[in-house]
């Protein structure tokens, strides 16, 4: 949600400042803008794409010792000129870009209007610029008045600040919203994610909660907003690369993340002691929680059957948006394993502050190094899928399940096999990519079901995991309504739905659940519907079939690959967005 840039250094500000929004796109956004200080402050900004913005100011011509930018997302105020970012204080010499929610804005909005100030947006994000006008004013010190702007604010915010007396400073504040600084020679960046900059730098600094950053194109400087004192920030080094965040001759990241799994699965090898160090963890917890959200949510709910089948572990998958309802049962003697490919997901994150104040222990689960919850956490396990720019979760969904799979084989003391049996599974993957017939069938499968108002997918076991996900994959890029169904469900309830020509996806994996799964085709093929099977072999019930490897312990990553593949296709077919779909981010990071 909502994508902030900013820079200040020695290179030609209008193309990096371009570059750098550019490289935010792909966490949705409805509006655009620039703020940046030559021969005073000055402010570009308007609804639409930010290719159509850049080309109304010619963003590539803008020149000045430094800026800040913005993608919004709209949560207050509609999508207009006037509600985008960057907004102004009253005598336009300070500018702000805002991502997060500002709670009590309507209160702060009435105090400062009351002191005289006149508000021009309908936006939350405007009385920041205000407050820090109020208290610059009766400071004259531009860090003191932000320290006592955020002690007014309510909510979760990350913005970024600029004031006209001061054209060499961009000040950076998090609280409960993401900001990542990156470090360079002679020049400095901060954005909401580390592509951004990614081409220039891997040196990083993660501001915490309540931290304000003095940064300048030779020094950065954090704070704690709460003593006011300086803390000393570790530096991370991000392993990732920039052609890790390049489409590489893909036409769409989707296709191109859906692909690196042809080698990203094994790439989670390698973390042997954390591994043994989260096993211990589950060892010495009475209860275990999974808590994610969307993707990473079916991940947890499939591992759930592998933490019960192979270790005997009872392991509730939670949705975080949910996990407060039953949060007291999480005590000491629990353990959270929070599951978040950003690593920045605020239910996510704001579930693991709760259990930790009830005293559970946290084990994280990420893809990006140094991410807040990666830091929050007792212990953590890195995906290392590397840097996933698509909205939609392909290839860190296989590396989520694969770390899960190695982590639950650990306790009973088969990781060495485990090993082994990923490294199978990533040849089957890569088998299935690189299968010219398998595409093909594919592609003519989904443009006979591009027309389709709903598909269903069903499957028993760890396959209903894997029917949520695939039914996911389908209507967030293709926007046909889908669902996923446990099999045995059918009969109570889901059956009513089954008018002639209903496509229906039935999950066989060659496991004990195979026999009842057909069984549930049948019954929907009985009362009209169109059965695709995803399945090792050809069955009566079948009138179309994606064949699949005839894999059992980790059907869930093989039998994904063939769903995520038809859910772009159908897209294609569609003439959907296929890396941006309509009202959805890359993180959601606003509760």
């Amino acid at each position: 949600m909502c994508g902030i840039f900013g820079y200040t250094g020695f290179r030609r500000l209008g193309p990096i400042i371009l570059e750098g929004l550019k490289r935010l796109e792909y966490r949705g956004y409805d509006s655009a803008g620039v703020a940046f200080i030559s021969s005073g402050l000055q402010v570009m900004k308007d609804a639409g794409k930010i290719d159509e913005i850049s080309r109304k100011f010619n963003f590539s011509g803008i020149d000045g010792k430094l800026a800040i930018s913005h993608t919004r997302w709209a949560t207050h105020g509609a999508v207009t000129q006037t509600n985008a970012h960057p907004h102004i204080s009253c005598n336009g010499r300070i500018a702000v870009v805002h991502n997060g929610i500002i709670e009590n804005y309507i209160d702060l909005k009435r105090e400062l209007i009351s002191l005289g100030h006149k508000f021009r947006s309908e936006t939350d994000t405007e009385v920041i610029p205000h407050l820090i006008e109020e208290f610059y004013r009766k400071t004259g010190d531009p860090l003191k008045a932000i320290f006592m702007a955020v002690s007014k604010l309510d909510g979760s915010f990350a913005f970024l600040a600029i004031f006209e007396d001061h054209p060499d400073r961009i000040f950076a504040v998090r609280y409960k919203s993401p900001l990542v600084i990156g470090l360079g020679d002679g020049e400095n960046f901060v954005a909401s994610d580390v592509p951004a900059f990614l081409k220039y730098t891997k040196k990083v600094i993660f501001l915490d909660d309540m931290e304000v950053a003095v940064i300048s194109r030779n020094s950065v400087e954090v704070f704690n907003s709460l003593t006011r004192e300086k803390v000393d920030k570790e530096i991370y080094i991000v392993p990732w690369s920039v052609e890790d965040a390049e489409r590489g001759g893909y036409p769409h990241f989707m296709m191109k993340e859906i692909m690196e799994q042809r080698f990203t699965i094994t790439r989670v090898l390698g973390q042997d002691d954390r591994i043994r160090e989260a096993s211990q963890l589950i060892k010495d917890a009475q209860k275990v929680f999974l808590v994610a959200a969307g993707t990473s949510y079916h991940a947890c709910l499939a591992s759930s059957y592998w933490f019960a089948e192979i270790a005997g572990v009872n392991a509730r998958a939670v949705l975080a948006s949910e996990f407060p309802s039953i949060s007291k049962l999480v005590d000491d003697k629990s353990l959270v394993i929070a599951v978040s490919q950003s690593g920045e997901t605020a239910d996510v994150l704001e579930s693991v502050r709760m259990a930790k104040k009830r005293g559970s222990k946290i084990l994280g689960i990420v893809n990006v190094v140094g991410s807040s919850l990666m830091r929050i956490s007792d212990a953590f396990l890195t995906i290392n899928a590397g840097p996933e720019i698509c909205v939609l979760a392909t290839k860190s969904y296989t590396s989520q399940l694969t770390i899960l799979y190695l982590l639950v084989n650990d306790l009973v003391g088969r990781l060495e096999n485990a090993k082994e049996e990923i490294k199978r599974a990533e040849t089957l993957v890569a088998h299935m990519l690189e299968s010219e017939a398998l595409l093909k069938d594919i592609r003519r499968i989904a443009k006979d079901l591009s027309a389709s108002e709903h598909i269903f997918l069903i499957g028993r076991g760890i396959s209903y995991a894997t029917s949520l996900e695939g039914a996911l994959k389908i209507k967030e890029v293709s926007y046909i309504h889908a669902e996923g169904f446990a099999g045995g469900e059918l009969k109570h309830g889901t059956l009513a739905l089954i008018e002639e020509g209903t496509p229906c996806i039935a999950i066989v994996p060659e496991d004990e659940t195979k026999d009842q799964t057909l069984g549930n085709a049948m019954e929907i093929k009985a009362r009209g519907g169109y059965i695709i099977g995803l399945s090792n072999e050809e069955h009566v019930v079948f009138d179309e079939l994606i064949r699949t490897p005839s894999e059992t312990s980790l059907s869930p990553i093989v039998m994904i690959i063939p769903l995520q593949l038809l859910a772009y296709y159908l897209a294609l077919e569609r003439g959907c967005n296929v890396d941006q779909p309509r009202n959805l981010a890359k993180s959601v990071t606003v509760l």
